[in-house]
């Protein structure tokens, strides 16, 4: 099969980031499957989180990320927190860091391919327009670790505000594929 071909049939990967993998990237992971299931993109939108650093590497989701998101009628999966790797940004579409400092770290492992990296916040319309790498501190989105129930409440609503933004997206990007995918190979055609 081509490459073509394979991408065609691919699915889009979408990866949250932050720094331990237990609290804002899994709460967005949790979050982006719940919308993209609700858009009818759930079997074409594969999404999961990592983390930079590996001192949280097989704990489970934090505790307090993990009731808010429950009483908000979110499901939380069971999983350990893992930590990025070069490889995660090549299998990746687009990769979701949770502040400007996660995209450093994931635009220097992506390499060439560091424009699969966006600002989670980006996609929210409501928050500053930044150019990518310049000044997207403004978009960080807060550790909710060192506070109390309102910092994760307030986390959780600012992963919302930018979960449809990224479906939209998400949704434009397939859209492209699929077009792609339907136009005849270059070089063939009627004669």
């Amino acid at each position: 099969m081509s490459q073509q071909g394979r991408a065609c049939q691919a699915t889009f990967r979408v990866m949250t980031v932050c720094t331990g993998n237990i609290c804002r990237s899994p709460m967005a992971e949790v979050v982006l499957r719940d919308r993209f299931e609700a858009a009818g993109l759930g079997g074409r939108v594969a999404v999961d989180s990592t983390g930079i650093s590996s001192e949280e590497r097989g704990n489970p989701i934090d505790q307090r990320a993990r009731a808010v998101l429950a009483e908000h009628g979110y499901a939380v999966p069971v999983r350990a927190a893992r930590t990025v790797r070069a490889t995660d940004l090549l299998a990746a579409d687009l990769a979701l860091p949770m502040t400007a400092v996660h995209a450093r770290v994931l635009r220097r492992l992506a390499g060439s391919d560091a424009d699969r990296v966006a600002m989670f916040r980006s996609f929210d319309p409501a928050a500053p327009r930044v150019a990518p790498g310049t000044g997207e501190h403004v978009l960080d989105l807060d550790d909710p670790w060192y506070g109390g129930r309102e910092d994760f409440d307030d986390c959780l609503a600012q992963i919302e505000a930018a979960a449809d933004g990224i479906v939209a997206y998400v949704r434009g990007a397939l859209a492209q594929r699929d077009a792609a995918c339907a136009a005849p190979a270059s070089g063939r055609g009627a004669r």
